[in-house]
């Protein structure tokens, strides 16, 4: 019997599943650093991953 499976989740179509990315700022500090900030994708807040929703159609009345 094989061993089951989680079923795959779902990727962020904003981000494509890149959820994070670190954008320099141009120029670096005393010590030759590059300066960095991390940017998150603002749909999937920096999961990477995007909530399933269920489509019900003539769910309603």
């Amino acid at each position: 019997m094989t061993p089951r499976t989680r079923p795959p989740s779902c990727i962020c179509p904003n981000c494509n599943g890149f959820a994070s990315s670190a954008v320099t700022l141009g120029g670096r500090d005393r010590h030759g650093h590059l300066r960095t900030i991390t940017a998150h994708c603002p749909a999937c807040h920096g999961t990477g991953t995007a909530r399933r929703s269920i489509a019900r159609e003539g769910a309603r009345a």
